[in-house]
């Protein structure tokens, strides 16, 4: 086979599969979240979340951002490892509960789980260690927030982070200045997807260029993964209709297919070259995909 052919058409293959496993991995996580208490908050149904949500998110990235222009790149890394290391912390303790006994033990596990899976990818970043971890990051956070968010604050919360997401990148650009100031650092807050086989993230990054003058890697933002599987989650966990496999209903299989279609349109455009909003079209085939499937249902 070409291989010119495999790395054009590459990340049509492993990004879908990646979006994939994300909500699949963070329906399945729902319950054992539930069952822990991990709800970020105390009514979903509010309509005031996504609002809450988005002025965290708006501080948290102006802060970044000053923090790039004066060069404080140091002070970004350790509040992205931190804040990395608690999410493993909400996450394992999700999982570890359904593995051992209640008590000092799980706390115990639970810690030495986070601490490790923070080390390995600080102290040995390499794509697939990202990538692997990261799906699990990725599941985790989509897990808490699609049980903490009802379907209508999840949609009105996408829709919002779409707008805003558009207007970060093609308008202010400071997204794309985000975005940069963090790739440089390395910080394992993305998925990587390599174009050769002898491709490694920790010696080459993804700016190094090859020899056709294009980068060594594809990537996408976790963020594009997760908020798509947030309505997957809430679709699964708030909205009826039988359960397939014990887990999706129709409104939460039409957003996974939703989502996989968006994905399409925002690759066909990443092709040009030029830095994309992936949230408009993944947020807006999602959303499509759960309308679609919650009207077969009869909007139960």
């Amino acid at each position: 086979m070409d291989t010119s052919l495999v790395k054009k058409f590459m990340p049509f293959f492993v990004m879908p599969a990646f979006l994939i496993i994300v909500e699949l991995g963070s329906v399945a996580l729902s319950l054992p979240v539930q069952a822990a208490g991990l709800a970020a908050f105390e009514d979903p149904e509010s309509m005031a979340n996504p609002f809450i949500f988005m002025a965290i998110l708006l501080g948290f990235t102006a802060f970044l951002l000053v923090l790039i222009k004066y060069g404080r790149k140091n002070i970004i890394a350790w509040i992205i490892g931190l804040s990395i290391f608690l999410t493993f912390i909400y996450t394992f303790a999700a999982i570890v509960p359904m593995l051992v006994e209640p008590g000092y033990l799980e706390m115990a596990v639970t810690l030495v789980l986070s601490i490790a899976a923070t080390v390995l990818l600080y102290k040995y970043p390499e794509w697939y260690v990202i990538d692997g971890l990261g799906l699990l990051l990725a599941a985790g956070v989509a897990s808490i927030f699609g049980v903490s968010l009802g379907t209508i604050p999840v949609i009105l919360l996408l829709v919002i982070l779409a707008a805003y997401d558009a207007i970060s990148v093609y308008k202010t650009k400071h997204m794309i200045a985000l975005a940069e100031g963090v790739i440089d650092l390395k910080t394992p807050i993305l998925f990587v997807i390599p174009k050769k086989r002898n491709y490694s993230f920790i010696r080459d990054g993804i700016g190094k260029l090859d020899d056709g003058g294009e980068r060594s890697a594809f990537i996408i933002g976790m963020g594009d993964l997760i908020m798509p599987s947030v309505l997957v989650v809430s679709a699964s966990v708030f909205t009826g209709g039988v359960k397939y496999f014990g887990l999706l209903n129709l409104p939460a299989i039409g957003a996974i297919i939703g989502s996989v279609a968006g994905l399409a349109v925002l690759l066909h455009f990443v092709m040009s070259g030029r830095p994309q909003a992936g949230l408009p079209p993944l947020n807006g085939g999602t959303i499509l995909g759960f309308f679609i499937g919650w009207a077969l249902i009869g909007f139960a």
